[in-house]
């Protein structure tokens, strides 16, 4: 089972990444960002949505405010810059969950109902953290595939190098400050 440190963790690289990858979006031209590349949610800003759309879903579930009215793979902004200030302010939400978490919410079950499959689902809750954090990662991925594709190279992108995890170490991850997303941590 994870814990409240792993969470804590989880959302800071979340935060990181996801500035870094964004910043690197923003120099793409829009039909770029736009252009269908083949992967699962097609372009480069269909995959940024889809990464927003699954945190909303997620983090409703979770805080009991569920993201209702859209669909999976439904664009939830068209504009750039709007989907952009919606992900910092998404990324502030899930610090602000993390720090309000505790390891017996973790351990009990969480029932949900899927729009993937339509069903409803109990599982360990700490199980679905962990999805949450692993979307992440994995649809990140995608976008680093793609930005590689148009030879734009992302940098580090491991956990290893986030700003200031060596020093959180010992002192316990959630009481430290992991400081600005853009530091480039490139050793």
């Amino acid at each position: 089972m994870i814990d409240v440190d792993y969470c804590q963790t989880m959302a800071k690289y979340n935060q990181w990444m996801n500035f870094r990858l964004y910043a690197l979006c923003a120099d793409l031209s829009d039909g770029d960002r736009r252009q269908d590349r083949g992967a699962f949610f097609k372009s480069i800003h269909g995959t940024l949505n889809h990464l927003l759309y699954g945190d909303r879903a997620w983090l409703g579930r979770f805080t009991h405010q569920p993201l209702t009215g859209l669909a999976i793979g439904q664009d939830l902004y068209e504009n750039f810059d709007e989907l952009r200030q919606a992900r910092e302010q998404c990324d502030k939400e899930i610090l602000i969950w993390v720090q309000r978490i505790t390891a017996d919410w973790l351990a009990k079950p969480f029932t949900f109902h899927s729009k993937a499959d339509g069903k409803t689902h109990t599982l360990p809750t700490w199980t679905l953290v962990v999805h949450l954090f692993n979307h992440q990662t994995h649809h990140r991925g995608q976008i680093t595939t793609l930005l590689s594709q148009l030879g734009i190279d992302p940098g580090v992108t491991d956990l290893p190098w986030l700003p200031d995890l060596a020093t959180a170490v010992g002192a316990g991850i959630g009481g430290a400050d992991i400081g600005d997303p853009s530091v480039d941590p490139s050793p």
